[in-house]
């Protein structure tokens, strides 16, 4: 490529010169291509330590003048052949111009303007995401690409100077992590190590600091480990790492790729070695921390932070923190965070001013909202940046949300949506638009007014007994909260401190728990700014039936049954309203069991809407995967569960590991709160803290059940044992403070015993769960934890799944587990490498999670041939694309151009287990037109008619739809006949099938005697189709008579009419034809067997004028092939293609013949690494390819 001239002092340093002219000189890098010796081994491992360009561009060109010693570097390539052209061009438009001037300088000045210009020219098309990288950047993701044989597509994130640990040997080079890949590449004194290993193949990724392995990174796949060390930063490398870990787990969860935030601010320079997607990537992980932290929706942007102080009015005090402003929010978090945290709305912002500074307070801001409380930051950097910055956002924010868009238009097809697509609503689109009163918004945004609806909790519905007769620990409780709100204030910008904390521990009073849990959660602030939304979806779901709705409806009456709430149809309808609209919202998720008992368990204390809002946070963000299709994220949380026991309760964990008893009791406990296996009032004070605490509390809980139990665990010796113990002690964890009669627990009833065991204070039970051996655990841990689980379990379901597909099909496949294993990892590779480098139907088509197993991942029509080109044992040179093709459409059943694993399979089975008849019967249904193949699971074959007036027993019809279910076995009398065109079809591909088998010429007499025996089958039979007014063969039926050929008198000495003459030119245009590029090796073997076939085809076919034909083809064979005429009455049977077949042993031989499916898997497997071998070469085989 032509490259900004720099000034180069040493010209021959470390560099050959091969052509030279008075202006220019081609050099290349010594020790690159033929020869070398050891200074091309030392130059070349210098060149890879330290990062040379010339590793990547070991070509250039110089500009020199005269007898300067100075010279200019124009332009740089990768191979002979790339910089050849540019030195072509030099001579063929700027030698002749060059040698009019007279000055040196000028000559110099001209040769600059014009690279410069040239550079200028082809920078206006590429693209801004490039044009943001740094110059270096760039050159390293050539080089990746270059010596890791990687697409345009594959984009590099950032690469970091490392070793790799080779055995016990360390080997320095450089790490590439991209977004599918982790790369390693290494040169050292001739020895070279290359290493791809794709991210969705990563089982464990860990930082681990050892004598063997100071600070190093290892990473984990199914069958090996990898280390890495000597990290100038191992932190920065490792938290890239998890990053790029999470997102191949997400594609393998739910299949989203990675797409770029095209929205992220342009950095006011270019940082060095600082790419644009890892910028990206940072900007990410900022804002995922930061809305954890405040519990903001997943579209919220964290703009910037900045070190200040508050002015906590309820402290007299300033407290030192850092100030978050992102696009709808300014937030502030202590430096110690139990001490005060606070959100600030900028919907609730009425004056933001600057006040006035003193020593005291430097730089304040003042912020005032619309609740009369005021808010003092101070001792801010830039503070006319910071209110800048403010204004902007408070200008965009619309004072009328939603007033003037469709309300779905904001919300995502699911919680997990790329941060770089925005203004994408898969959601709205695939939601059906409000049938009755379309005209009218308004009208459409409210529910039916003789809906029984829960404008209240059912608790104060159905509550019994006075509301105001509340017990005195009730009553001091709702006293403490006012006092609470007086002093630091109520609503969603009140100060959240460490009073607060304790103020939920100790139970938060029913009349505010609704109330309380929407702003801890932060549902209060989803909820004002999309005001109508629950609305429009429960009018968008009703009168759906999905899936989902139908299991809905399955689960309502088994939804705390025993609660009076609940046994009624107010309590029913709501909780069916609330569950229907958010499986509308979210399809990714739908329904899940155990959601019916958290939703009932929200409507007791908030409305509809506000139980929709809370539902939406404990699904979206507080319990992210927890109830999609395969529960992952209560899965991931259980072995966090696990790692946490064995760290704090080792002695029982081994126990319990033992008995398996751990897996068992932690995914009820997590999936629903414990509310299903603790008693209502005391399982709802876990949720209180759940809500302002997030799910470390949970864990806490959990942990300090165990311990309480320890000694009697310890004894147990199976794990019902087990089981029963911890039912029973959480069926007997009550709240003593609660003044409303106990809700029986039906878990209680059926468990308890003769003896009724001790109670257990819930209040205790939470406090000790807060004290030293298990308060410490921070949410960063967890988070940290649940990447390790994340990775096993996902990699887990997908074994899983593998497992499952293979005995689905191993019954209906000759391939061994062991193969249909290795066949089905393939397949998913190819699927997957799809996803993130093009295909032409979306990812999301291709992969539904929902499908069962054997249908989640399909392949469309270009990863089909790559894999029949790679498998396949029918491969004909240049052809192969198109009988893969033929395949693809046979195999693709219901004709949605992609084809499952199970159809896959048996595609090759046929070609590699099926006996001649089979194999011959695969070949000709791939010749035969779509829709006649006899393929009678497509036909509209087999219907019954029913009598309307005879009324049949139910059992009959299940009968006779059984019977037209039924599969019936395919025979070789239901294949239609071919006509003369299928027919020279099949024989071209005969012919290329044979072109590289080591029996090739035994196998071309063959078929030549074989295609001459069918053309006088046909012929004969023409006769007597003719003579009996026989069908038509296909392709025939619509031709008019008069259009029909008229057959020809056969010749005595074998037959050469017309229709035999044309197949004789079709085969020898089969045979004639050559690949476009050819070393002269494989150009000689091409004239030889292009001669040996003509002395077949005259001596088999008998054709009088075959020389001629051979001439003709390999000159015109199109326009002599379009002259010909085809006969329209000819056609044979599969029967006579057979029997035709099992006339010559050469070709009963070669069907016969099993081939071997692992050499075929082993070769593919290798296919990349070959690849990158040939891509990486740096010697001799570069010199081959590039002359």
């Amino acid at each position: 490529m032509w490259i900004t001239p720099e000034e180069v002092l040493l010209a021959n340093a470390l560099w050959v010169s091969e052509r030279a002219n008075p202006f220019f000189i081609l050099q290349r890098r010594k020790g690159h291509g033929k020869g070398g010796g050891i200074t091309g081994l030392l130059v070349g491992t210098m060149d890879v330590v330290l990062d040379s360009s010339a590793r990547v561009a070991p070509y250039r060109i110089l500009h020199q003048t005269g007898d300067s010693q100075v010279f200019w570097s124009i332009a740089c390539g990768s191979s002979r052949k790339e910089i050849t052209q540019h030195w072509e061009w030099l001579e063929a438009n700027l030698l002749q111009t060059l040698s009019i001037f007279d000055n040196d300088e000028d000559i110099t000045t001209f040769v600059k303007g014009k690279i410069s210009g040239i550079i200028a020219e082809e920078n206006k098309s590429k693209a801004a995401l490039e044009d943001e990288d740094s110059g270096k950047f760039r050159e390293a993701e050539q080089k990746m690409r270059k010596l890791f044989g990687m697409p345009d597509e594959e984009k590099l994130v950032n690469y970091y100077s490392c070793s790799y640990w080779k055995g016990r040997v360390p080997r320095q080079g450089w790490l590439y992590l991209s977004i599918n890949h982790i790369c390693f590449y290494s040169f050292l004194l001739g020895k070279e190590v290359t290493l791809v290993v794709q991210w969705t193949d990563v089982t464990r990724l860990e930082k681990n600091a050892t004598l063997v392995f100071p600070e190093s990174v290892r990473v984990s796949t199914r069958h090996t480990e990898h280390y890495f060390s000597m990290f100038l930063n191992v932190n920065d490398t490792f938290k890239l790492m998890e990053q790029l870990a999470t997102i191949a787990m997400r594609q393998l969860l739910d299949n989203e790729g990675f797409a770029a935030d095209r929205s992220l601010p342009k950095p006011c320079k270019t940082l060095k070695n600082v790419s644009a997607l890892k910028r990206d990537l940072d900007a990410r992980a900022k804002n995922e921390r930061y809305r954890a932290l405040f519990r903001l929706t997943q579209d919220e942007r964290l703009d910037g932070h900045t070190d200040c102080t508050l002015w906590t009015p309820f402290a007299k005090m300033h407290i030192v923190g850092q100030l978050f402003v992102s696009n709808n929010y300014i937030c502030f978090c202590s430096r110690d965070e139990d001490l005060c945290q606070l959100i600030i709305p900028l919907r609730e912002v009425s004056i933001v001013e600057k006040a006035d500074s003193s020593s005291v307070l430097p730089c304040p801001v003042s912020i005032s909202t619309k609740n009369k409380m005021t808010f003092l930051f101070a001792n801010l950097k830039d503070r006319d940046f910071l209110v800048q910055r403010i204004s902007d956002f408070l200008q965009r924010t619309p004072d009328r949300l939603w007033s003037d868009g469709h309300p779905l238009a904001l919300i995502g097809h699911s919680v997990s949506q790329s941060e770089g697509s925005p203004g994408t609503s898969p959601l709205s689109s695939s939601l059906p638009t409000s049938t009755g009163s379309a005209g009218d918004p308004a009208q459409r945004r409210h529910y039916n007014s003789s809906l029984p609806t829960a404008s209240q909790g059912l608790l104060r519905i159905y509550q019994k007994g006075d509301p105001e007769d509340l017990g005195p620990k009730a009553k001091m409780k709702e006293e403490s909260w006012s006092i609470h709100f007086f002093e630091f204030g109520r609503g969603v910008c009140m100060y959240r401190t460490s009073k607060t904390r304790e103020l939920v521990l100790n139970g938060i009073p029913e009349s505010l728990r609704g109330e309380l849990w929407l702003l801890f959660s932060g549902a209060k602030n989803e909820m004002d700014t999309h005001p109508g939304y629950y609305a429009e979806l429960v009018e968008q779901a009703m009168g759906r039936c999905t899936l989902a709705t139908e299991e809905i409806e399955r689960d309502l009456h088994r939804s705390m049954p025993e609660h009076h709430a609940f046994q009624n149809e107010m309590g029913i309808a709501a909780l069916r309203r609330v569950l229907t609209a958010y499986a509308c919202r979210n399809p990714g998720i739908g329904y899940c069991q155990a959601m019916n008992i958290v939703t009932s368990v929200l409507l007791l204390y908030c409305t509809e809407e506000e139980a929709f809002w809370l539902l939406v946070a404990l699904c979206e963000r507080m319990l992210p995967d927890y109830y999609n299709t395969r529960v992952v994220g209560a899965l991931v949380d259980q072995g966090v569960f696990e790692e946490l026991t064995r760290e704090c309760l080792p002695l029982l964990y081994e126990h319990m590991q033992e008995l398996g008893v751990i897996s068992t009791i932690s995914l009820s406990w997590f999936l629903t709160l414990f509310l299903s296996v603790m008693p209502f009032d005391s399982a709802v004070l876990l949720v209180d803290c759940f809500f302002y605490e997030g799910i470390k509390v949970i864990f806490q809980v959990a942990l300090a059940v165990l311990h309480a139990n320890m000694d009697t665990l310890l004894g147990c010796t199976d794990e019902g044992e087990a089981m029963t113990i911890l039912g029973r002690y959480l069926d007997n964890v009550v709240n003593k403070q609660t003044v409303s009669p106990p809700i029986p627990h039906l878990h209680a009833l059926l468990t308890s015993g003769n003896e009724p065991p001790p109670e257990i204070d819930v209040f205790e039970l939470i406090k000790s769960s807060y004290d030293q051996k298990f308060g410490s655990l921070r949410a960063d841990d967890i988070e940290q934890m649940r990447f390790k689980q994340r990775l096993k379990v996902i990699q887990s379901l997908e074994d899983t799944a593998k497992r499952s597909v293979v005995r689905a099909i191993m019954t209906d496949s000759a391939f061994s587990i062991e193969e249909l294993e290795e066949l089905y990892v393939l397949f998913k590779a190819k699927h997957i490498m799809s996803c993130y480098w093009g295909a032409s139907s979306t990812a999301a088509e291709r992969h539904d999670p929902s499908l069962p197993y054997l249908e989640q991942y399909r392949i469309d029509l270009g990863q089909f041939c790559q894999l029949f080109g790679a498998l396949g044992t029918w491969l004909c040179g240049t052809h192969t694309a198109t009988l893969a093709a033929r395949l693809f459409r046979l195999l693709d059943g219901n004709r949605d151009g992609l084809v499952n694993f199970k159809e896959f399979v048996t595609g090759l089975s046929g070609m590699y287990h099926g006996d001649m008849t089979e194999k011959l019967k695969l070949l000709y249904k791939l010749h035969l037109p779509p829709g006649k193949r006899g393929d009678r699971s497509h036909s509209g074959g087999r219907h019954f008619v029913v009598c309307v007036s005879e009324v049949k027993d139910y059992k009959y019809y299940l009968r006779m739809w059984a019977k037209e279910k039924e599969p019936r076995k395919e025979t070789i009398k239901d294949l239609p006949r071919m006509n003369q065109e299928q027919f020279i079809e099949l024989c071209k591909t005969l012919y290329n099938m044979f072109s590289e088998d080591p029996l090739e010429q035994e196998l071309y007499h063959a078929i030549a005697t074989v295609a001459s025996l069918l053309l006088r089958i046909g012929e004969v039979g023409k006769r007597f189709g003719n003579g009996n007014g026989g069908r038509k063969p296909n392709g025939a039926a619509d031709a008019p008579a008069a259009e029909l050929p008229r057959p020809e008198k056969e010749d005595p000495n074998g037959g050469s009419g017309p229709g035999q003459s044309l197949v004789c030119q079709a085969l020898a245009e089969a045979q004639l034809e050559t690949p476009p590029q050819q070393t002269s090796d494989e150009e000689v073997k091409d004239d030889t067997s292009v001669s040996s076939y003509s002395v077949v085809s005259a001596g088999s076919l008998q054709c009088e004028d075959i020389a001629d034909d051979t001439v003709l083809i390999g000159c015109g064979g199109d326009q002599q092939r379009r002259g010909s005429t085809l006969d329209g009455d000819w056609s044979i049977t599969f029967e006579q293609v057979l029997a035709s077949m099992l006339t010559e042993p050469a070709l009963v031989d070669y069907f016969e013949k099993k081939g071997d499916i692992q050499a075929r898997m082993a070769a593919c497997k290798m296919q990349r690494a070959v690849e990158r071998q040939v891509s990486s070469s740096s010697d001799h085989e570069l010199a081959q390819l590039s002359t």
